[in-house]
């Protein structure tokens, strides 16, 4: 009860503050965003009217130029002096042509020599002639000028009232970005003004920087959805901005001008004020907090310690604790609350153990599952053998297929006994040799401990069954005196993979003859390295004994792990 009066105390003193600041705050935010809102749309159009009358201007302008007497006869040297009269009064030009309907450029205001370039391939020359009409050009580069310009383009036409050339104004986008700065009311705004494509073709501030240069067509996008609009966005400065979206009427229809009040700058004054009653509030919750310390020191501290040491023995794994607290108040309340939880907590643990027991009881019976799987392969492969037995080849050929299969069999009861994770390339070696020790030590094995993947065990296991076989009929495991030596090493690549290096070495026996053939034994062998395991297998029929170097990356095979016994059966 008494934290409820303490904490009704700071709501009733924070309450007031609170309202009254949120409120002013609102009205004030939204009365400026009106405002710059307002501000931002009204400076696009008059920035927009200006453009769509120096447009008409210039049509006017380009008008009476074709209809004077030398640009129609296309005297070169009076036309060239007539132009340049007509620039020196039209300070936003840079620039005025007059071309063949081929585009060769006959004079311009800068006296340049009959033919010495063309507009051909500009856009305003083709829109010219395929309207037969007054055309706005695209940003460029001027040929004459090297400046950034826009051309405005009008047809000249004869007395026969045929279009028999091209009169072009060029205008100077850094003059004319000067002559629309006057139309922004705040050093903080921006202006922008683009093409339909959506390129810079004015810029303020930093106009240099940023004509020529192309919005992103998500931004474009944005600025083609409505005619007039303003927004909050992000600007092209990446500051938060008010802008104002106008077009402009007439031949410059499809240019976008943006005008950008800076938010920061527009809302200073009021985020300092929103800043001072934030000050205010905070510090009339100060005194509130500290008042409600110093009563709660008594009243609130007890009750916690309590609970902290019922939560301090329950965290101890002590779950009878319990705080014994009961009674009306808050802490109260949440202590019994807390006793039970720590009751249901306890109900809960004897069922997590419960199902502990149920997951042994289950782990027990997917090990009879797999031993009962391994039961089943077994009798596949039994089936299989049965099948050898009468395939086609002879007596000889049907016990190798036997014989072979058992050993698949063999690695396979190994990686049975270790759940299919893999074996060690050691077993897989004793498993494979160890029918042919004969209590002499006429095998050596030397080597770490390889763990391999099942894939890998199956088709090694596979390979030293066939080195084996083939040492007890041919070579030295059929003499007394052989011997055989499998030493094998881990090699680490650059590239951070590892290789697996195996020498078998054969001594002592018969006089070894190369093959006049490779029999199925050396192709088993070699498929096996190469295809399953991507590995390179070299055998050498040297007299004094066989010897067959494997070497296998431990990474990136690409096969799976059956098919050793595919590729025996297919054989």
């Amino acid at each position: 009860m008494l934290t409820r009066r303490i904490l009704a105390l700071v709501a009733l003193a924070l309450a007031p503050a609170l309202a009254i600041q949120g409120y002013n705050e609102y009205a004030l935010r939204t009365s400026r965003d009106a405002a710059v809102r307002a501000d931002a749309l009204g400076t696009a159009r008059t920035v927009a009217a200006d453009l769509g009358q120096l447009a008409q201007s210039l049509r006017q302008v380009l008008d009476l130029v074709g209809n004077e007497e030398a640009v129609r006869r296309k005297d070169a040297g009076a036309c060239t002096a007539y132009l340049g009269a007509i620039i020196d009064r039209l300070p936003q030009l840079s620039l005025l042509s007059v071309a063949e309907p081929d585009g060769r450029v006959v004079c311009d205001s800068r006296g340049s020599t009959p033919g010495l370039y063309s507009n051909a391939e500009r856009a305003y020359h083709k829109r010219v002639l395929a309207s037969d009409d007054f055309a706005v050009g695209d940003f460029v580069i001027g040929v004459r000028t090297r400046q950034p310009a826009v051309h405005f383009a009008q047809p000249v036409r004869g007395y026969d009232d045929r279009l028999t050339g091209v009169v072009v104004a060029s205008v100077d986008l850094a003059r004319l970005s000067e002559r629309l700065q006057a139309d922004l009311r705040f050093a903080s705004t921006t202006l922008t003004v683009t093409d339909p494509e959506g390129t810079v073709l004015v810029r303020r501030p930093d106009h240099a920087a940023w004509v020529g240069r192309k919005l992103s067509g998500e931004r474009l996008a944005r600025l083609m959805r409505a005619d007039e609009t303003t927004r909050s966005v992000e600007g092209l400065d990446g500051r938060a901005r008010i802008v104002g979206i106008a077009k402009p009427d007439g031949a410059l229809a499809g240019f976008n001008v943006i005008v950008g009040r800076d938010r920061e700058t527009a809302f200073a004054d009021i985020d300092a004020a929103t800043y001072r009653g934030i000050a205010v509030i905070l510090l009339g919750a100060l005194l509130a907090v500290l008042a409600t310390l110093l009563a709660g020191r008594r009243f609130i501290e007890r009750p916690v310690r309590r609970l902290l040491r019922g939560v301090a023995a329950w965290q101890g794994g002590d779950l009878d604790a319990r705080t014994g607290m009961s009674g009306p108040s808050e802490f109260d309340r949440l202590g019994a609350a807390f006793d039970a939880m720590a009751t249901t907590l306890q109900g809960r643990e004897d069922d997590l153990h419960g199902e502990i027991a149920r997951g042994r009881r289950m782990q027990e019976q997917q090990t009879t599952m797999l031993h009962e799987l391994n039961h089943r392969v077994k009798n596949t492969l039994a089936t299989v053998q049965s099948l050898a037995r009468q395939a086609r080849g002879g007596e000889e050929q049907a016990a190798q297929l036997e014989a072979r299969i058992l050993a698949l069999s063999k690695t396979h009861d190994l990686l049975t006994r270790e759940d299919w994770t893999g074996a060690s390339l050691r077993d897989v070696m004793e498993n494979e040799l160890s029918p042919y020790r004969t209590g002499d030590d006429h095998i050596t094995l030397d080597g770490p401990d390889v763990p391999l993947p099942p894939r890998y065990a199956l088709a090694i296991g596979m390979t030293v069954h066939e080195l084996a076989t083939n040492a007890a009929k041919y070579g030295a495991l059929s003499d007394v005196g052989g011997q055989v030596c499998v030493a094998w090493r881990l090699v680490h690549c650059e590239g951070g993979g590892r290789r697996l290096h195996l020498d078998w070495q054969e001594s002592g026996g018969p006089r070894v003859e190369p093959p006049s053939r490779s029999g199925f034994g050396t192709r088993l062998i070699a498929g096996g390295m190469q295809r399953e395991l991507g590995g390179e297998v070299s055998l050498t029929f040297d007299p004094t004994g066989l010897r067959c170097l494997l070497d296998v990356p431990l990474q990136g095979s690409h096969t799976s792990m059956l098919s050793p016994l595919a590729d025996g059966l297919a054989h």
